[in-house]
């Protein structure tokens, strides 16, 4: 059963967003022009979700697992976030019932934070372009401190920044990186179940809740005060 939280932070990729689009033409296109098999989006699909780093070495190599050449990295990764700068948000959307929930989480007064293992310059003008910066208070994004999640740093500090006690703090994420940090900030966490985590069914993690939508959000915290009363 969830204790009604004092501070929510929300996740961006496969939470919020469906980013896939966008990383997915890029990982194409970086791939053309290196003269290598373009991956395709629904192998991308599966490779996101611990930041673009991580993504251009898995498309080097066309798996989950493993490293590439360092030379060959070292002249991918350039093109890569030359590409994604130019589209962060083109082909990106919000989910279904994001807008419904966010609306709602702020009509009630909680305090909201975001915290993604996106890097700033590409976390702020996507949140910006879909309509969602404002509603939160404070961004972390993976390059703002010197730990990213699963490490449970930015969840802590974003605690700390709103005076909060872990205890009275709820993570809404999509994968076991998000569910890992959490555990390990002593945060409550809530994931949904249609974003990105290696297609790995996220209930195996054991996170507090899942949910399809973040339309849901009301009736589950509503649950979660009634059983604080």
């Amino acid at each position: 059963m969830l204790k009604k939280p004092e501070m929510i932070l929300i996740d961006v990729d496969g939470t919020l967003v469906d980013s896939v689009p966008d990383l997915a033409y890029c990982a194409n296109e970086m791939m053309k022009r290196l003269g290598m098999p373009e991956p395709g989006e629904p192998k991308v699909r599966e490779w996101v979700g611990n930041g673009v780093e991580r993504l251009v070495r898995r498309t080097l190599i066309g798996q989950l697992d493993g490293e590439p050449d360092d030379a060959l990295f070292d002249k991918a990764y350039p093109i890569y976030l030359e590409l994604y700068a130019e589209n962060t948000s083109k082909r990106s959307k919000r989910y279904p019932g994001v807008k419904e929930g966010l609306e709602y989480l702020k009509q009630a007064g909680y305090r909201l934070g975001c915290v993604t293992n996106k890097a700033e310059q590409f976390t702020v003008p996507l949140l910006k372009a879909l309509g969602l910066y404002d509603y939160f208070e404070i961004v972390v994004s993976g390059d703002t401190l010197p730990k990213k999640k699963p490490d449970p740093l930015p969840l802590l500090h974003v605690a700390e920044f709103f005076g909060v006690k872990p205890e009275q703090a709820l993570m809404i994420g999509d994968s076991v990186s998000d569910v890992t940090a959490a555990r390990a900030a002593g945060f409550q966490i809530v994931c949904m179940s249609y974003g990105y985590n290696h297609g790995i069914d996220i209930r195996d993690a054991n996170p507090d809740a899942v949910i399809d939508s973040m339309a849901e959000l009301p009736d589950l915290l509503k649950q979660a005060a009634r059983g604080a009363a």
